[in-house]
């Protein structure tokens, strides 16, 4: 059953990337078609393509019209749902993953500033609970839900930002590389369990300095964050580290 529902999920991803492509090509407004010129045009069932337009819907990418002269139109997007589509569309492209973790660690220093200004109390009071999170997840030696758990850790820092556009950015990022992680792996000769409990001192460390609102102590440590030469890969599509 499941084998069947990934079948049925991944043609109607293929048939929503081919209308995509009519959509990029057509001015805002535009009658793409009939929903069944579309569903034959596609070569899909038509529970297969009902699914297709969800997911178009979902991106804000058509609109559905009834009646006389309906159809399925391109739709009128936002800055923010084409700033959202173009992050799903590095999804189909396993080779970007790593330009991804780029631009989120780019990112990260723009979301610390954000939080030394704007988190509450009861921010820094989650950020420490799942930094205890994180340390379970080392005295398990669980070296992939340590990174599930940075990550968790990482969108809620992005929460806290009043930077919609920023939160939106960061989160698309976060989902796509997840979405590729496996499994993580030592490199070198450093275990992997004295790694992960290396980065856990590193994101308590981040928490009391944004809690002291230490800004210099708050950067230097998301630098170190990024520039650590103990990073172990993580096998995915792409090689991402936490």
């Amino acid at each position: 059953m499941n084998t069947v529902r990934s079948a049925v999920s991944s043609r109607a991803e293929q048939a929503a990337d081919r209308i995509a492509v009519l959509v990029d090509d057509a001015e805002p407004g535009t009658r793409l078609g009939t929903k069944e010129e579309l569903r034959k045009r596609c070569a899909v069932s038509v529970g297969t393509f009902n699914e297709t337009l969800r997911l178009l819907q979902a991106r804000g990418l058509v609109t559905l019209r009834p009646g006389p002269g309906g159809g399925i139109f391109a739709a009128e997007q936002s800055p923010m749902v084409r700033l959202g589509n173009s992050v799903l569309a590095l999804d189909a492209k396993e080779t970007d993953v790593a330009d991804a973790v780029r631009i989120r660690d780019a990112l990260d220093p723009l979301l610390i500033e954000d939080a030394l200004w704007n988190a509450s109390p009861a921010d820094i009071a989650r950020l420490h609970r799942q930094v205890e999170v994180m340390g379970q997840a080392v005295d398990a030696a669980d070296a992939v839900a340590f990174v599930h758990a940075n990550w968790q850790f990482h969108a809620q820092i992005a929460a806290i930002s009043p930077n919609a556009l920023l939160r939106s950015l960061y989160k698309n990022l976060l989902d796509l590389i997840e979405s590729h992680t496996l499994d993580v792996r030592p490199a070198g000769e450093q275990p992997l369990g004295d790694y992960i409990a290396q980065r856990h001192a590193l994101h308590r460390d981040i928490v009391l300095a944004l809690e002291r609102r230490d800004r210099n102590e708050a950067l230097r440590l998301i630098r170190k964050h990024h520039t650590s030469p103990e990073r172990p890969p993580v096998t995915a599509a792409n090689a991402v580290g936490p």
